[in-house]
């Protein structure tokens, strides 16, 4: 007797969206149907040549202590920490599912999120930041992912590749490495090397923070809220501060569903 073995590939829907110019694929894994183990599959989708193209891989889940669950990847497949501007994106995505209408809490790898819809803008909980470290000319802070921030005078004609790539991989940082963005302190105008993705970005979210945050803490800032001028759009961040501790820290700024697809897994 002869048997035979039938695989079926299963049809996933996928949401791209993008955030500034930080684009991101968002899966509604609520079911569970989505292996996040498979690191090779998430690197496949993400890449722009052959894949769907991002930044990043989102999936949404449910939690049960929140409206959701927010679990990101990095390009290269991997599990890492918050995702400021995908957590702008899983707001809107959330609100498209009808999860929720005004107002959110999530869970991510740092803790509770809150998240609101303001008009066309999606506001974003950022975790307290209660130590920022200056080393030679830069600064150090973690506001969900690990950032170093460098002030600079020619924004423009940067090697941000280049400078960013040999900062990252300093072994001051660890194995982990740290994600670099370097700030015009005459515009407030910001570009970020992110790791995992292993290149400039047009945008990050927890680099926005994190400039917004040092630009405050070396005196080139009195107010509590700022506009930051990234690659791919404009951020605002507002903040409390206290004795160098900052909390009540939000991040605001467009966010946009750009198309709908199916991917074979």
């Amino acid at each position: 007797m002869i048997f035979k073995l039938y695989f079926y590939n299963m049809i996933l829907e996928f949401f791209k969206y993008q955030a500034t110019g930080n684009d991101f694929i968002i899966i509604d894994n609520r079911e569970m149907l989505f292996d996040k183990t498979d690191s090779a599959l998430i690197t496949s989708l993400c890449e722009r040549k052959f894949g769907i193209g991002a930044d990043g891989l989102i999936l949404l889940e449910n939690d049960n202590h929140s409206d959701f669950k927010m679990i990101y990847f990095n390009n290269d497949g991997a599990e890492s920490t918050m995702c400021g501007n995908g957590g702008r994106c899983i707001i809107h995505f959330a609100n498209l599912l009808d999860i929720f209408e005004n107002n959110c809490s999530f869970n991510a790898i740092d803790g509770l999120h809150e998240g609101k819809i303001i008009e066309d803008l999606y506001s974003l909980k950022m975790k307290d930041v209660s130590k920022i470290e200056k080393f030679n000319d830069y600064f150090t802070l973690d506001t969900g992912s690990p950032h170093c921030v460098k002030f600079c005078d020619n924004l423009n004609g940067l090697d941000v590749n280049l400078e960013g790539r040999e900062i990252r991989n300093n072994k001051f940082f660890k194995q982990e490495g740290i994600n670099v963005n370097f700030v015009d302190t005459d515009n407030f105008s910001i570009r970020t090397y992110e790791r995992g993705v292993e290149e400039e970005t047009f945008s990050c979210g927890t680099g926005t923070v994190a400039c917004a945050l040092s630009l405050h803490f070396a005196n080139y800032l009195e107010e509590d809220n700022i506009d930051i001028l990234t690659k791919g759009g404009l951020l605002s961040v507002s903040f409390q501060e206290f004795n160098a501790s900052y909390k009540n820290i939000w991040l605001t700024g467009p966010a946009s569903l750009v198309y709908v697809g199916e991917f074979e897994c």
